[in-house]
């Protein structure tokens, strides 16, 4: 099978390290040989197929488990590439995709084998299954404060690629962040298409019709797409003439940046994958979902040279807030809960 990738820890390393103070390995865990990711896109898009991948390699070596990359397979049926992998030895087969929640639990049920799903939350079962739609929504709301306190036209942008929860949850948290910050600041909001998540030509396409609408910062959700977004932003002014702003999610894009990246509403799954190996091998796997937040830095704000350290310095302010509880973002994953405080562009 194409673009699959093992990352080994060694074995030997392991048991040294085990024999310097972590104590000896339990037969369940003994049992966590290795681990499977399915990825839609190539883990190299600075998002949310690089963070699954990163992180799953990350939680593999922390915890002594192989892991398996599978990578770049579209968002189509996968049920043959979860049959391979499990009946490959896989532990535990991770559906890196919102379009594989259905077709994951039916192998892991044929073959026994427990599996990590998006966007399906209510699918928890013991030993089988376990969601980790990861709620970034305390994120996106600094992101909306932070839109908000730059804006110059008073006028922003959000552009998905699509309405899965997830985006959902983070477009009514920076909706609702701008709003607090500046009721008078207007939210745009524009869909590239029904899961146009690798659609970098319709990204720009639909981000400088959002621009030219008036919007000068762009809260962009879209995977691969997020460079097509990320391309308007560098080559599209703003209609007072000025720079436009691109606020990413998931990932770093500070490398290829141009001067026109204010942030991005990173995410760190490193924990999470870690908690679930853990869960696998204490017997515990299907017992709670897994989620991320800002207490632990799984969930957090992008500082770069585009935001003033005074503006930080409030949105650290505000951060402080939504940790210690005084300031309480709820999440709503529904798509309708995003047109109730946006404005579409066609």
């Amino acid at each position: 099978m194409k673009n699959w990738m093992i990352e080994t820890v060694s074995r030997t390393a392991l048991a040294l390290a085990l024999m310097g103070g972590l104590g000896t390995v339990t037969l369940q865990a003994a049992e966590v040989k290795s681990i499977a990711i399915l990825a839609p896109e190539q883990g190299t898009d600075m998002g949310w197929n690089q963070q699954g991948v990163d992180a799953a390699k990350a939680a593999g070596a922390a915890t002594g488990v192989e892991v398996v990359v599978a990578e770049n397979l579209g968002y189509g049926d996968v049920r043959p590439t979860l049959r391979e992998l499990g009946e490959e030895g896989a532990s535990l087969l991770i559906a890196h995709a919102s379009g594989y929640n259905t077709a994951a639990p039916e192998i892991g049920a044929e073959l026994n084998i427990p599996v990590a799903i998006v966007d399906s939350p209510d699918k928890l079962s013991a030993g089988k299954i376990a969601d980790y739609t990861a709620s970034g929504h305390d994120g996106a709301y600094l992101a909306g404060r932070l839109a908000a306190k730059m804006s110059r036209t008073k006028v922003v942008g959000i552009v998905v690629s699509g309405e899965p929860p997830s985006w959902n949850n983070m477009s009514v948290a920076f909706a609702e962040g701008v709003k607090a910050e500046n009721p008078a600041v207007e939210v745009r909001y524009a869909v590239i298409g029904p899961a146009a998540y690798s659609d970098a030509a319709g990204g720009k396409r639909v981000t400088e019709t959002v621009i030219a609408s008036g919007a000068d910062v762009i809260f962009g959700q879209g995977n691969g797409s997020s460079f097509g977004m990320l391309q308007a932003v560098e080559t599209t002014k703003a209609t007072d003439g000025g720079k436009a702003y691109f606020i990413d999610v998931i990932g770093d894009k500070t490398s290829i940046d141009k001067g026109h990246l204010l942030s991005s509403v990173l995410w760190n799954l490193t924990p999470v994958y870690t908690a679930m190996i853990d869960d696998l091998k204490a017997d515990k796997f299907g017992s709670h979902n897994y989620d991320i937040k800002l207490s632990d830095d799984s969930l957090s704000l992008l500082k770069t040279k585009n935001i003033p350290d005074d503006v930080w310095a409030q949105i650290e302010a505000i951060k402080a807030d939504i940790i210690s509880g005084k300031i309480v973002v709820e999440p709503k994953y529904d798509a309708e809960s995003v047109h109730k405080l946006v404005k579409t562009v066609q």
